[in-house]
């Protein structure tokens, strides 16, 4: 499968909300990163990560465009409530093993009511 359909699989599955579901494009020793928070190593702990999230806020990833070159992946993002992001998919043996996501943590947090940590 090519790194493009894959991720067209994975957005499915995220609209979905189901936090088994898109742990299983992500291998065991993945890496996902979403520069906003610190890294989540391990698929174990990127399912525990989108459960989390998903019990949080109703989320919905449009695509606006996916750019394939090789096992990297682009994904241009945005969702119903104007939020917009990108996304950057590193494929080996149809999995993902490294993630990274750009997107205004502020503005998501605002948009869903959810508290706004003070550090």
């Amino acid at each position: 499968m090519k790194s493009k359909e894959l991720i067209i699989q994975w957005v499915e599955a995220f609209n979905k909300g189901n936090a088994d579901l898109i742990a299983g494009f992500y291998a065991d020793n993945a890496v996902n990163h979403q520069v906003a928070n610190e890294p989540i190593k391990g698929k174990k702990a990127i399912k525990e990560m989108f459960s989390s999230e998903f019990s949080q806020a109703d989320m919905t990833c449009i695509i606006e465009n996916i750019f394939e070159d090789g096992d990297w992946a682009i994904l241009e993002w945005k969702d119903p409530l104007g939020l917009r992001g990108c996304g950057f998919f590193h494929i080996q043996n149809g999995k993902i093993v490294f993630q990274r996501g750009y997107w205004d943590k502020l503005s998501f947090l605002r948009m869903h009511n959810l508290p706004i940590p003070t550090e």
